[in-house]
């Protein structure tokens, strides 16, 4: 269970509440959950009692019992305790459980893990200057309400344009609406100004770094727009996620070219095929093409020559998953690797994602995204430095290789769903 489900389940639980005449109440919009925090009791922490306590006439305690009897019994709930004033602390299944649930919940949604309909039945219109930032910034607001479900319009001022502005803001992805000056908005898009024009930005540094440029710093702060958008190193967080990403369509290429997959279930590979030489190894591609870098963004990779990136928020689709190469079953290789610190910080990073979607949809900031995907991409070093996915030498793949080999591809899936509502491409080669 991600925090967004266990926020939709607490509030089924108050909606129940007060269907059954339990609880005299307004339902609130959304129910907000939070992590423990140091020494605090569970998981997770909800502070929703104390929130309906007054309109219920109610002490929280109280409110709190009522809800807690209709949360216990939800799946993926271990144990719901009332604590303090009328918090209620949620101890979720066993790790493993959760863990398994959210790399289900990413390869089963794909690209739209951590869209939802949480704005369903919402119609907004959105009013921007005609101005790049401001146009930028509500195209990526658009994609980032459209994903929670809420129906948009955008719309610019007419006065001011600059010279080719419709042909450079459709080369930027944008394309809004034309209803003018004087149209009733819901709200108002206006970030500090770029200080460029957009035919200027595409010049200089393309679509994908424009974009992260203006969508990186928060609408109130000034935007970066030199040329480190361009630097092909870990200094440039653009790269750094882009790197992350291209990282774990390589980890997939070569586990399949091992013989295995990131499957849960199926053969694991323990030896050669008949007819066929040994396994290549872990750092080398078919056909003995070097595998990418495999740890951290070089100081300096420039993109392959003459590579054609996919269009926008679309990466190259996995290799064909067949049967494993190899039909002698591995040995039982200890438990999947999820307890170690850096796994466990990635895989909190990619259950939160969910939640930082709909904040960043509700809150209007496409940044929030941005540092989400910085984060996610400086994990999964972390992660891929310290639990290598592929075997090394003469390892043979193992469960924990296969375990790995998931979480690496989860964080993909994370990171290519994120530069697609961002605008911004996720090429498979860096």
């Amino acid at each position: 269970m991600t925090p967004a489900d266990l926020s939709r389940t607490v509030l089924h639980a108050v909606r129940r509440a007060v269907d059954e005449d339990v609880l005299r109440a307004p339902v609130p919009a959304r129910v907000r959950v939070e992590r423990t925090r140091p020494g605090g009791s569970g998981d997770y922490a909800c502070a929703v009692a104390l929130q309906l306590a007054g309109e219920a006439g109610l002490p929280a305690l109280e409110v709190a019992r009522i809800l807690r009897e209709r949360v216990a019994a939800e799946p993926g709930i271990g144990r719901v305790e009332v604590t303090g004033p009328g918090f209620l602390s949620f101890t979720l299944d066993a790790p493993a459980d959760r863990d398994r649930a959210v790399l289900d919940a990413v390869r089963e949604r794909g690209l739209a893990y951590g869209h939802g309909d949480a704005l369903r039945g919402e119609t907004l219109r959105l009013h921007h200057a005609r101005e790049v930032r401001a146009a930028v910034t509500a195209d990526a607001v658009r994609r980032l309400l459209t994903a929670q479900g809420a129906r948009v319009r955008v719309g610019c001022e007419g006065a001011g344009a600059e010279a080719g502005v419709e042909d450079a803001w459709a080369r930027l992805g944008v394309r809004p609406d034309a209803y003018g000056p004087g149209a009733p908005e819901d709200a108002v898009i206006r970030p500090v100004p770029a200080g460029a024009g957009g035919a200027e930005l595409l010049a200089r540094l393309g679509p994908d770094a424009a974009r992260w440029g203006l969508l990186r710093p928060a609408a109130h702060d000034r935007a970066p727009l030199g040329p480190d958008l361009l630097v092909q190193g870990e200094a440039n967080p653009l790269f750094r996620v882009r790197y992350a990403y291209a990282r774990t369509r390589a980890l997939t290429r070569n586990a399949v070219a091992l013989g295995f997959t990131a499957e849960p279930e199926g053969v694991l590979p323990a030896g050669p095929p008949a007819g066929r030489g040994p396994a290549p190894h872990a750092g080398q591609a078919p056909h003995g093409e070097p595998a990418p870098h495999a740890g951290r963004a070089p100081s300096a990779e420039p993109a392959a020559a003459g590579a054609e990136p996919p269009a926008h928020g679309s990466p190259d689709p996995a290799p064909p998953v067949g049967t494993a190469l190899y039909a002698e079953p591995a040995p039982h290789a200890g438990p999947a690797p999820y307890g170690e610190p850096p796994a466990r910080a990635l895989l909190d990073l990619l259950a939160d994602h969910p939640g930082v979607l709909l904040a960043a949809a509700r809150h209007r900031a496409p940044d929030r995204v941005a540092r989400q995907l910085e984060a996610v991409a400086h994990a999964f070093f972390d992660f891929h430095d310290s639990c290598p996915p592929l075997p090394m030498g003469d390892e043979k793949p193992s469960a924990a290789h296969r375990s790995r080999l998931a979480l690496a591809e989860a964080a993909g899936t994370v990171l290519a769903g994120g530069l697609s509502l961002l605008g911004i491409s996720a090429p498979a080669h860096l």
